[in-house]
């Protein structure tokens, strides 16, 4: 449990079962402990979310998606294009301070940046994949 007041841009979050928050301060976003992170926290299911705030400075050179479940994205500041791949289908959503968007389950998504900023991103990060953009 972390006492009092944290960033959530650098000790990231993962919300299980039962309500429970649990602090995450020696996160990173590496193979090895994204996996660690995913068998620790496998008893939640599709129902665990990890809750990020990064930085959107830079377009994407990626797509990902997320087989578990829907994930919200808040742009906190800054200007970004959100863009999903449904069905076949290309659909775009502008994003800018305090806009949100939802990203269906299994929709490919990537994003190109326009305004430097950050996001807060509450995912389903169980069985995330990603292709090259």
């Amino acid at each position: 449990m972390t006492a009092g007041a944290f960033d959530l841009s650098t000790t990231h979050v993962h919300l299980g079962l039962g309500a429970r928050v649990i602090p995450l301060p020696d996160f990173e976003w590496a193979a090895e402990y994204l996996a660690r992170y995913e068998k620790e926290t496998e008893g939640d299911g599709d129902d665990g979310r990890l809750v990020t705030i990064g930085a959107a400075d830079s377009t994407w050179t990626s797509w990902e998606r997320h087989p578990a479940g829907e994930e919200l994205v808040v742009q906190l500041s800054g200007a970004s294009t959100l863009i999903q791949e449904i069905d076949g289908s290309v659909r775009t959503i502008e994003l800018s301070r305090g806009l949100a968007a939802i990203n269906p389950k299994g929709a490919w998504h990537t994003v190109d940046v326009h305004e430097p900023g950050q996001c807060l991103f509450i995912t389903p990060g169980r069985g995330t994949e990603h292709r090259p953009r």
